[in-house]
């Protein structure tokens, strides 16, 4: 996405999100087991970019695990930052883009981007623990055996999903599509702020991700 395409689109989401956010309060935010059942009603239904929509509830879904992961790190020696784990996941998603006949470095730069929204909501939860302890979670989830499993679900899943919007991610109306779908996906999730800011942080690399020569 050109930068001038990016900004129109992140601008465009954030009036979205704010909306979405106002809607649903913007208390602190819950940990993935507290947050209330999300909305459900289709994208689709409403007019909205379906094929765009299977991509940001994808993200959408993934920043709500990161509430999990803060929750098994919190309080252990097991680090935010993981470089290696991180160079991990992006040598994989590379192999697995070539296979689907996408670009690998445009794909790999799409989860860049969610490893480092998912590292937000994890520095953020842990900055409210710090300052409100009665809020610190009350269980360690599995980050091995829970946790990472889901990821690599969606890690699949969203694989899947950028090679279906090809076509969808190439056009110049990308960006205003993606930013309303991020909207609908904050909206039918109830994300607060700090979930909502990191969904704005997932979004940057999606427009014309992984599109071959």
């Amino acid at each position: 996405m050109r930068p001038r395409r990016l900004r129109s689109a992140l601008t465009l989401l954030g009036t979205l999100t704010t909306a979405a956010a106002l809607a649903v309060g913007t208390a602190g935010p819950a940990t993935a087991t507290e947050r209330p059942a999300p909305v459900r009603p289709t994208a689709a239904a409403h007019g909205l970019p379906a094929d765009l929509a299977s991509v940001t509830e994808l993200l959408a879904q993934r920043l709500l695990l990161a509430d999990k992961v803060a929750a098994a790190k919190y309080g252990t020696d097991t680090p935010i930052d993981d470089p290696e784990r991180e160079a991990r996941i992006l040598d994989d998603v590379r192999a697995r883009a070539a296979g689907l006949g996408l670009e690998p470095d445009a794909v790999a730069a799409v989860f860049r981007d969610q490893i480092e929204a998912n590292k937000l909501v994890q520095r953020g939860l842990y900055a409210r623990w710090d300052a409100h302890p009665a809020e610190r979670p009350t269980e360690r989830p599995d980050l091995a055996k829970e946790v990472r499993p889901a990821l690599d679900r969606i890690t699949t899943q969203l694989l899947a999903a950028l090679h279906d919007t090809e076509r969808a991610r190439a056009l110049p109306s990308c960006g205003p599509r993606l930013a309303t779908a991020a909207g609908w996906s904050a909206y039918t999730h109830r994300l607060d702020t700090l979930h909502l800011k990191a969904l704005g942080r997932a979004l940057p690399s999606v427009c014309g991700a992984g599109l071959t020569g």
